[in-house]
């Protein structure tokens, strides 16, 4: 990691916790439509990017009933709980290490951006960050328009950028963006998904990077 400038961190399942509340919020939704429940295996293979396509991939009927109705009823779900969940523990050491060594830090997500600033705030972590980027809506779409964005505004050279992710969406922000990029098996994809990217750099957790 010594020779990166700067870090990258998606932050649903990378660095915030949130895999459980997540499936918990959807179980509802589908409970009440009398639709099969997803388990953590289940949901780490059928979650994916726009996350409309997962919604479909679950069951849901969009021909039946309104996108835009369904997506707010799954922000009201995990509103709720989303005060019970935290940073990944190894996730608190790596800022913290990454803060020290003087690297700018960055969270570039698909979560709408007043919630995202709050949950930061919440978690006191807001600190270790030179911007927090999310987006203006609710839909969770692609995060490679704003990483273009940041690139720009911080003057950040590709060589210089490693990105932290757990979806095969961050490796293609990744690639769009041209730098390197860590993909991490403890969020909202299993490691099979992962490794279909061809990404080369595949870890278990966090973990892993401090132990480098």
């Amino acid at each position: 990691m010594h020779k990166f400038k700067a870090i990258i961190w998606d932050y649903n399942g990378t660095l915030l916790n949130d895999i459980e509340i997540g499936i918990e919020s959807i179980n509802l939704m589908l409970s009440k439509r009398n639709l099969p429940l997803l388990t953590s295996e289940s949901y780490r293979e059928v979650f994916t990017f726009p996350v409309k396509d997962y919604y479909e991939r679950v069951g849901f009927d969009f021909q039946k009933e309104d996108w835009d109705l369904t997506a707010h009823e799954f922000i009201a779900n995990y509103t709720k709980r989303l005060p019970h969940s935290d940073i990944f523990p190894e996730a608190r050491i790596l800022l913290d290490l990454f803060k020290k060594q003087g690297k700018k830090q960055f969270i570039l997500s698909a979560m709408e951006m007043n919630m995202l600033k709050d949950s930061t705030q919440e978690l006191n972590i807001q600190q270790f960050f030179n911007e927090v980027s999310g987006i203006n809506d609710i839909y969770a779409s692609s995060k490679i328009e704003n990483g273009k964005n940041l690139f720009l505004k911080h003057k950040l050279k590709a060589e210089d950028v490693c990105l932290f992710g757990d979806t095969t969406h961050d490796y293609e922000v990744a690639q769009s963006l041209g730098c390197h990029c860590y993909l991490i098996a403890s969020g909202h994809q299993s490691i099979e998904k992962l490794k279909a990217t061809g990404c080369p750099n595949i870890i278990e957790s966090l973990n892993d990077i401090i132990t480098e």
